[in-house]
């Protein structure tokens, strides 16, 4: 696993409160301005800590970022934030003041590695991103295993139905179609559902 200390983090919370802003916005930015201040004295490096209302997808985009942590007050930049991750996840960790379970599964369903119910201090903040890290890593193995497992099952149904067109037309049995499938990889220096879904394509267009 790699060290959390050498990890590149975005932050995305209130970074100021705006003029006139009302008490909870104020407690906001300063439990938001605490947690900065936590990440940053324990020895991480906050590659930007972004507002709410940023463009976060394309932010997030230009600076690839290892990590990122999000206020889960915010639904609206949670929801980008899982956006943004979809074709290059990474973990996500949202902090919050308030236990809400209801808030704390649908933002573990939409793939947050980590639901932090009381801030990040400095005092543990990196057993939580060690937590979140060693948790994204596992989820994506199990992701990357069952889409090998698809993959497969599905170059087995291709290789299959070429033999069963093999079988069929040259009145063979199925060993003897699947080594005549094989030679014709070999042959052709191709994977073997690849020729099988060559073939298959080549009897489409005859019907």
């Amino acid at each position: 696993m790699t060290d959390s200390k050498l990890l590149r983090i975005v932050v995305v919370n209130s970074l100021v409160p705006a003029d006139g802003a009302d008490a909870a916005a104020i407690e906001r930015a300063e439990r938001a301005r605490t947690l900065r201040i936590s990440l940053l004295e324990a020895g991480y490096n906050i590659l930007a800590a972004l507002p709410p209302d940023a463009r976060l997808q394309e932010q997030i985009a230009h600076l690839q970022p290892d990590v990122i942590i999000v206020d889960a007050q915010s639904d609206a930049a949670l929801k980008e934030v899982v956006s943004a991750t979809t074709n290059a996840p990474r973990p996500i960790i949202c902090f919050s003041e308030d236990g809400d379970r209801d808030r704390m599964h649908a933002a573990l369903e939409a793939g947050v590695s980590a639901y932090v119910a009381a801030g990040l201090s400095a005092d543990w903040v990196k057993a939580v991103l060690d937590v979140a890290v060693a948790r994204f890593e596992v989820d994506r193995k199990l992701r990357d295993e069952l889409s090998e497992t698809r993959m497969k099952l599905a170059e087995r149904k291709v290789i299959e139905r070429a033999k069963g067109l093999l079988m069929e037309r040259h009145r063979c049995s199925e060993d003897e179609a699947y080594r005549k499938l094989r030679r014709l990889a070999m042959d052709k220096n191709l994977k073997l559902s690849d020729v099988a879904q060559r073939m298959i394509d080549v009897a489409d267009l005859l019907i």
